[in-house]
């Protein structure tokens, strides 16, 4: 069997899951990125988008809308927001993309002169817009 790793995933909710596992892709801020075991120590930032965790004995996926993870000895995610795969429907998704979109709004009248963070308010609307295409949803097309 192949080598394996701790994985741990939390919401403010509840413990998504926690399990021995083969390797976990992570939708990081800076790029996609994949932990296998004895990955070098770092802590990224999470962008929205599908986190897959190979299980060794099939593939589970979770939306998550953001947060951290820190890569050692395992993978420690503590998400934002994280639902799993088949708990996402249409109207869930659209739930979700609203409240980027809120999100965006607040932030182009906040700040108003600064682009910087209207930027990646922007960034992560289109993020979430993205994840509908990626999990075979209709795609809201935001108002920007």
């Amino acid at each position: 069997m192949a080598d394996m790793m701790q994985f741990d995933l939390v919401s403010p909710e509840r413990r998504l899951m926690q399990d021995e596992v083969v390797s976990v892709q992570i939708p990081g801020a800076d790029g996609d990125m994949t932990a296998m075991p004895n990955h070098a120590p770092m802590i990224t930032t999470l962008r929205p988008g599908i986190l897959r965790v190979d299980t060794g004995s099939g593939m589970r996926e979770f939306v998550v809308t953001g947060g951290f993870a820190e890569l050692g000895d395992g993978v420690s995610v503590l998400a934002e927001r994280a639902l799993p795969r088949e708990d996402v429907d249409q109207q869930t998704y659209e739930e979700l993309v609203a409240e980027a979109q809120e999100a965006y709004g607040r932030a182009k009248e906040a700040f108003k002169n600064e682009p910087g963070p209207v930027d990646d308010a922007a960034k992560l609307l289109a993020d979430m817009v993205a994840v509908g295409g990626e999990i075979g949803l209709s795609e809201k097309q935001p108002n920007l």
